[in-house]
Order: structure tokens, then sequence, then C-alpha cells
């Protein structure tokens, strides 16, 4: 079977202590078109992001002098673009905690290389290649005391800044982008990813309840961001007033 087309200008710095599975990873995502850093050691690794301010990190769960979810905590704030963690563990706790420092999306070990790349090339195409020239949206949406603007790929809630993950920013765009409708979580995770929903992801669910402790007044009760029961969620384009 052919490979899609390669990816080209984006660095990916893999953070894995295994080295068998790093070379061979890192040697398969060479291959189409990316170039891969590797680093074997949490406790060296934050300081390497911030350094080489990558376009993806695939940053292993499990490493030697600090774990991938401190890691995460620990660059989140001075680094904008998407994290891809792996872990061994077939667990709703480490991907939920993931998630919710900071990650963007997750693969379980054993890695299958066309899933991982499957991942990476949905994440990529949120990210602007520090070559490449692009032309981007100059669309802004206004909803009361909400502005989210593409352009610049901020977002403010009553005149103060929000601080979001590339990844949150994009699902935030998406979800008001559909106000007034209600979207189901199958349709908003295959919207996003281009993956197939598996009736098991959680993703969309946490990323839900992190735009609303971000956003939301009193998430336990949503005003802008609703659940509707049995169908999904829905954007209230009149949810965001002054508070």
């Amino acid at each position: 079977m052919t490979e899609q087309t390669p990816i080209t200008y984006h660095t990916i710095l893999l953070v894995e202590d295994d080295k068998r599975l790093s070379a061979v990873v890192a040697e398969y995502l060479k291959k189409q078109g990316l170039k891969v850093e590797v680093e074997f050691r949490g406790d060296t690794a934050v300081q390497r992001i911030l350094d080489l301010q990558p376009d993806l990190v695939i940053l292993d769960l499990m490493l030697p002098g600090l774990d991938g979810l401190e890691i995460c905590k620990q660059v989140r704030q001075q680094y904008d673009n998407p994290i891809l963690m792996l872990t061994a563990r077939d667990e709703d706790f480490d991907q939920v905690v993931g998630l919710e420092l900071g990650a963007d999306d997750y693969v379980i070990k054993p890695v299958q290389p066309r899933v991982l790349l499957a991942r990476i090339r949905t994440l990529l195409r949120r990210v602007i290649p520090k070559t490449e020239v692009t032309v981007e949206k100059t669309e802004c949406l206004n909803f009361g005391a909400l502005c989210i603007n593409h352009a610049a790929r901020t977002v403010s809630l009553n005149q103060q800044d929000i601080a979001l993950t590339t990844v949150e920013f994009d699902f935030l765009w998406f979800l008001a982008s559909n106000a007034g409708k209600v979207l189901s979580r199958d349709y908003i995770f295959t919207s996003l990813s281009g993956i197939e929903y598996d009736g098991l992801d959680r993703s969309v669910d946490i990323r839900i309840s992190r735009l609303r402790k971000l956003l939301e007044k009193d998430p336990s009760t949503p005003q802008g961001i609703k659940t509707v029961r049995g169908q999904g969620y829905l954007f209230v384009a009149n949810g965001w007033e002054e508070r």
C-alpha cells in the first residue's frame, strides 16, 4: 500500500527512553519527510523542548528523571505547539490527566506506526511550518464578552486574554463556528481528527470540560457550552454576556 504524500518542513522532538523504539519510530517518520530529534531523559526534556520549540512533541509517559505528565505541565505555559503522549497503560486516568495538563492527543503502546503517523498529520495541520508561507484566515467571532480571533489565534473573555493550546483553540473555533447547532461527540471527534470515532475515546468530553473551566463562570452549570443529553454539545451564541 502506497504511503501518503510526505509531510515537509516540520520538526518533531521524540522524548522516549526506549532506544530501540525511538530508533524505529524516528526512522519511520524521517521516511515520511519529517525532521526528528530524539531526547532520552525526562529531566533534560523540558529545556530541550523550550530551546528547540519543535512543531510537535511526542512524549512518553514513563521516563527517567521526570515523567511525561510533569514535563507537559512544566512546558505548557511556554510551548504552544501540539504534544502527543505515548502511554503503555490503557487506563482512563493517564489519558484524562494528560489532556487536562495540556497534551493534545495520546497513542497507546505498542505503537502502530501508521496510527501514530495519522495522529501526527492531524495535529500538524494546526501548526504553521516555520519555512512555509501561508495565508491565515482573518475571521473574528464575537459572542458578547467572548472574542475569538482566528488570525491572531487569541481568545479573550471580558477583555481578559485566555491562554489556550493550539488544539484547544481549534476545538473552540469549531464549536463557535457551529453556534446554535447540537454537535454529537462522534461528529466533533471525526471532524477535528479526521479519524473515525471508536466509541471509546474520551478526548472530546475532556476538552469540553477543560474549556468550561477556562471560560465559564460556573463550569458545573455552563451557559456557553451546554450538554444536550443524548445528543451532544451546543455552543450558545448568547451565553457569553459580561460577567
